[in-house]
This record gives C-alpha cells, structure tokens and sequence, in this order.
C-alpha cells in the first residue's frame, strides 16, 4: 500500500511539473521582435523588449529581458504580458525599473499576466 501511495504522489508531481513547464515556465516564451532596450543609471542592467505575434487567434503581448552587463550570466525573462505592443521602459533606480506601468526590482521580480 504504501509503494502504492508513493507511486500515486510522484505520478501526480511529474503531471504537475508538465502543467508548470507547458503552460506556466518563463524560460519557454516565444522570442518574439525587437522592440527597444534601456540600461539602468549604473550600467549594469539591460531590459531589452520584444513582441511576440501569437497569430491570427491572439493577440501581441510585450516580453522583457533582463541582460546582466558585468556578469557572466544568463540572460533572464522578467515580464511578460497581453495584449500590448509597445514597451515603454523607465528605470526609476539602478535596481528599480517600471515597465508599462509595472515596477519591478530586479532582478528578482517578474511579471507575469497569467499569475495575476
């Protein structure tokens, strides 16, 4: 019984991570069209913006990528959202950045239309 239960528990976890992974992962956004870029006062970020067309039965929607200048690291996704075509960028501090109205410290916080 309780091989049972366990088996049950990680089948339901594998069925979880695929429904995060398909539907809900950040990493896997469609790339999309340059829009525009902003560096932040002290230079060590970049937020570059692009559109993505998701084709006749959806909308555009504004992707934001977060670029570490002086670092060697990855570049990572931090917004995304529906229905927009333009991204209109301001960093308010080196570490504080508002996008389309949406302020975000970066470079832990995202945005995200579908966790809202």
């Amino acid at each position: 019984m309780k091989v049972f239960f366990f088996g049950f528990l990680l089948f339901i976890g594998f069925i979880g991570y695929g429904v995060y992974w398909a539907f809900f992962d950040m990493d896997r956004l469609p790339t999309g069209d340059y829009l525009t870029e902003e560096k932040s006062p002290d230079g060590v970020y970049t937020l570059k913006a692009y559109v993505t067309n998701g084709g006749a039965t959806t909308s555009f929607a504004v992707r934001g990528e977060l670029v570490f200048n002086n670092k060697g690291k990855k570049t990572k996704n931090i917004y995304w959202n529906y229905r927009e075509e333009t991204a209109d960028i301001k960093w308010i501090d080196n570490n504080t950045v508002a996008i389309n109205g949406h302020i975000l410290n970066v470079p832990d916080d995202k945005f995200d239309f579908r966790n809202q």
